[in-house]
Parts: structure tokens; C-alpha cells; sequence
């Protein structure tokens, strides 16, 4: 029997066929023909709603840079972490109920579990773990090499997207405007184990993407977001209770905290589902690009912060890079072979 293996192919304006659930191998079409076998331009691409979803996500995953500033007035890191996926597990939980979006949940309990971790826990450990021993500066520019991991790893989960030379040019490009927005301080002695810690945190971003688009991208995002949350706030738990502030922290603060939990976490997590769907893991990952450029906006903006001619340089490498990176590839390549 022919067996075909396709990756996740987003949503084309050119196909109004749903998507197979995830293990199961999409059926013949109207003309009796596999959708798989017939090739063709397959590929996911950077629709009307994908763009709005990446500009969307690129500005409110800018955002928790400046409001972790403000919590960290009187949260401690892992404190700000715990509220942050607690929040956005008390705001989603409910509608994730009230929809009916956790019925076909159990089905997908493997990934979700990959996903709490990969997505929240670990990467919001690690992260302010990491700037322990290194700056700011540095841990924004290593996790600004998810991207490019995104690109590396994704064969390994059954990915085959053609990445033509503009593509691979404007990942390239994205990340060093990334290091020319931020700079760049070479780690120094105890700095490695900084170093170390942020790019854990960066392969866990990495391959985050990659199991939705894997796993996961026949599920409704809202039930997976929404248990996802609640299992990395469960494990952060023992963290957030051992770091409780002993005095009520400010209003400014807890403003942050909401807004990190329920716009940046929760929110953002349904875009992020969203994005991958409509354009594949590999352009979905170009946000992290975004991050940065809208940090140091905030940041020059509200806080007074320093806003260089090199910051300017960085803004417009990471827009163009980001721009190529995302661009419309080739069809997929399918790879046919024989059911065992």
C-alpha cells in the first residue's frame, strides 16, 4: 500500500479541505486521487491572516520585556514566571470549558505535556536563570537563535520545507540584526553556565513550534493552550510558593503581572497555534526576530532608554530578514515509500 509522508501544510486560499487529525493520513479527494500524492503547491504560506497574527504576536511577545521590568519591582524572577502561566491557565481555563475545547484533550496528552514544558516551564525558568550570570543583551540575542534551530531540527520531525537561498539569506539576516540591535558581550568564566542555560532555553523555544506542528495541528489551540498552562504553572508551583513577596506587591506590578499572564502568555499562545497553522513552524518561529525590535521601541518610548543609530541598523535588518525568511517557498518535497 502507498504511504506518503506530508508535514503540516497550514491553510491555502487555494484548498478549503480540512486538515487530517493529527495521526491519521489524509483521504483521497473528489476525483478518488490521495491530496498527499498529488504534490502540487502544498506549502504553507503567509496568508492575510498569518501576517496579521505575526505582527500581532511580534508586538505582544515585545511587550513582557517592559512589563517584567515593572513586576520585578517587587516579584522575584521565578515569582513573575509562576503568576505569569498561572494567570493565563485562570483566563483560558473557563472558556476552554464553557467551548467544550478540552473533550478531545486526553487524546493529545503526550505533545501537551511536551508543550508545557518546551513552551513554558523550562524556557521560563531558564531565562531568568540565565541572566544570573550574563546580560540582558545576550540572553535576547541567544534566544533570537531559535529560528534558525527551527530550521535545523525540523527534518527530524518529518519537516522537508524547501528553504531557497532568500530564506536561508533572511534568517541570517534577522539574527545578526538581532546582535546588532542588542550586541554582543562574549561570555567570560561563570558567564558559560549563563550561556549554557539560554540556549536550553532557546532549543526548548525551538522545538516547541515543531511538536504543534507535528502533533498537534488537528487539534482546537484553546484545549492544548489551556492544559498546557495549567501543567507548567502546577510545576512551577513549588518555585512561585517558595518566592512568595513577604508584602503586597505594587500596583504596577500586579497591572504587569495580569498583563503578562492573560495578553503576552494566554493570548499569545493562541496566536502562536494560529500561526504555525496558517504558516508552518519555520515561519512562525520568525516572531522571535520581532521581540527584540519591539523591546527596545517600548523601552525607548516609556522608560527613556537609549535608542542608538546601531539600534536603527538592527530594526531594518531584522525586518528585512524577517521578511525573506517568511517569503513563499517552493512546494514541499513529499517523500513516498511503502507501508511496512
Amino acid at each position: 500500500m502507498s504511504e506518503c509522508t506530508l508535514f503540516f501544510r497550514g491553510r491555502s486560499n487555494s484548498s478549503s479541505k480540512a486538515l487530517a487529525p493529527a495521526g491519521q493520513w489524509p483521504g483521497p479527494d473528489e476525483d478518488g486521487h490521495s491530496s498527499v500524492a498529488r504534490g502540487g503547491s502544498m506549502g504553507p504560506t503567509m496568508t492575510v491572516r498569518a501576517w496579521l497574527a505575526f505582527a500581532a504576536l511580534g508586538g505582544g511577545w515585545g511587550l513582557p520585556y517592559l512589563l517584567i521590568k515593572v513586576a520585578l519591582g517587587g516579584v522575584a524572577h521565578l515569582e513573575v514566571a509562576w503568576w505569569e502561566l498561572t494567570i493565563g491557565a485562570v483566563v483560558l481555563l473557563p472558556l476552554a470549558c464553557a467551548r467544550g475545547a478540552l473533550a478531545d484533550v486526553r487524546l493529545h496528552w503526550k505533545p501537551i505535556g511536551a508543550l508545557a514544558l518546551l513552551q513554558l516551564a523550562v524556557p521560563s525558568s531558564l531565562s531568568p536563570l540565565s541572566e544570573q550570570w550574563i546580560r540582558s543583551s545576550l540572553a535576547g540575542v541567544l534566544a533570537a537563535t531559535a529560528p534558525l534551530l527551527i530550521a535545523l531540527l525540523g527534518p527530524l520531525f518529518g519537516a522537508r520545507e524547501r528553504f531557497g537561498p532568500k530564506r536561508i539569506a533572511g534568517l541570517l539576516v534577522g539574527f545578526f540584526g538581532v546582535v546588532v540591535l542588542l550586541g554582543f558581550d562574549a561570555p567570560q568564566g561563570a558567564q558559560w553556565i549563563g550561556l549554557a542555560c539560554m540556549l536550553l532555553a532557546a532549543l526548548a523555544y525551538a522545538l516547541a513550534p515543531l511538536v504543534i506542528q507535528r502533533y498537534l495541528h488537528g487539534a482546537d489551540g484553546l484545549g492544548p493552550t489551556a492544559v498546557a498552562l495549567a501543567i507548567a504553572s502546577l510545576l512551577l508551583c513549588p518555585a512561585g510558593i517558595r518566592f512568595l513577596p513577604r508584602s503586597l506587591p505594587s500596583g504596577r506590578a500586579i497591572g504587569s503581572l495580569v498583563a503578562l499572564g492573560a495578553v503576552c502568555t494566554a493570548l499569545g499562545m493562541l496566536l502562536y497555534f494560529l500561526l504555525i497553522k496558517e504558516a508552518g513552524a519555520a515561519r512562525a518561529g520568525v516572531v522571535k526576530y520581532l521581540s527584540p525590535v519591539v523591546a527596545a521601541l517600548l523601552g525607548a518610548m516609556v522608560l527613556g532608554e537609549a535608542f542608538p543609530f546601531s539600534s536603527i541598523v538592527g530594526l531594518i535588518l531584522i525586518l528585512s530578514g524577517s521578511w525573506f525568511a517568511t517569503r513563499a517557498s517552493k512546494p514541499w518535497q513529499l517523500i513516498t515509500g511503502e507501508r511496512k
